[in-house]
């Protein structure tokens, strides 16, 4: 009944559920778009029909999103990441694709786990023209959409010379798809506790690193934050270095043993800071910690800012 139910409406199925997953909803689409390739195969569903649909519900959500990021910035981008089960890495992994690839980066976007539904607010922030946008995410989501569909038409065809095992999967079509997207979601939920865990390491408040600051006492204050974060507000802590993670890695030998230091960034849940920070621990680096609420927290109690010096950045020892 399930099954005969999914053939008849597969097309508007999928066109919603594909939307649904990319306004940010974590309701993974692979496994439904499997189902529809193995029906293919079958000649229940039709290829061209069902990349149609998975390419219309893509491109309604990902123009909102588009637009969104162009008029708010990165704080869409932020709100996405919070919704999504990759937040732990999601606005890294964005902004580092488009800083190097461009508008090419819409091409693998859907393949990266946490990037595909940020990547439209992105596209809208550095200003890209939103016909380049379409076309690029278009050609992203149709790729993408393919590659899902055709490994569940390989399956299909497996079925199909096994005439037994087809009536089996036809029974038993529900049960299969629900463990299959079960699955899904519980290797995402389980990523995000794992990181969760990583967290409970101690953080530094806002009101203690004023405070240290207020006494003079010597900290070592990292912005992590990618130069896009800087564009809605360019403003920085009093006396942070402007290192992205990877600069900072590379200069680890330069940080202060007998210093706090403290990093800090504008992603979900410090996701960034806590990563730099536990890689630093690692290095020999014992008295690191990241700043809890990051940029925004700081911001948001009225706390001294700097205008940042976008020429040139800073690498003191």
């Amino acid at each position: 009944m399930a099954l005969n139910f999914f053939v008849r409406h597969a097309y508007w199925v999928l066109f919603l559920w594909v939307m649904v997953e990319q306004l940010g909803v974590p309701v993974p689409s692979a496994p439904i778009l499997l189902t529809a390739g193995t029906l293919t195969a079958t000649h229940h569903l039709d290829l061209a029909l069902v990349l149609l649909a998975a390419l219309g519900g893509s491109l309604v959500s990902d123009s909102i999103w588009y637009w969104l990021g162009k008029r708010y910035g990165g704080s869409m981008v932020r709100l996405l990441c919070r919704l999504s089960l990759e937040s732990t890495v999601c606005v890294r992994k964005t902004e580092e694709y488009f800083a190097k690839r461009g508008p090419a980066s819409l091409l693998v976007a859907k393949f990266v786990p946490g990037l595909g539904t940020v990547a439209a607010p992105i596209a809208g922030e550095t200003e890209m023209p939103f016909q380049l946008f379409v076309l690029y995410d278009a050609a992203g989501t149709l790729l993408w959409a393919l590659t899902v569909t055709l490994c569940g038409r390989f399956f299909g065809d497996v079925l199909r010379r096994h005439p037994d095992a087809l009536a089996w999967v036809g029974h038993s079509a529900l049960l299969l798809f629900a463990l299959l997207f079960a699955g899904l979601l519980l290797w995402r939920v389980v990523q995000q506790r794992m990181f969760l865990q990583e967290m409970r390491m101690a953080r530094i408040f806002p009101d203690e690193l004023k405070a240290q600051m207020d006494r003079g006492d010597e900290v070592f204050i990292v912005d992590l934050r990618h130069p896009l974060d800087y564009l809605p507000d360019p403003r920085t802590l009093p006396g942070a270095l402007m290192l992205s993670p990877d600069k900072l890695r590379q200069q680890v030998t330069l940080i202060p043993k007998n210093r706090e230091v403290v990093l800090f960034c504008t992603c979900p849940s410090e996701a960034v800071s806590v990563h730099t920070a536990l890689e630093l621990r690692k290095a020999g680096v014992s008295r690191v910690r990241p700043l809890y609420g990051g940029y925004d927290e700081w911001k948001k109690r009225g706390y001294p800012l700097v205008d940042i010096d976008m020429v040139e950045e800073r690498a003191e020892g």
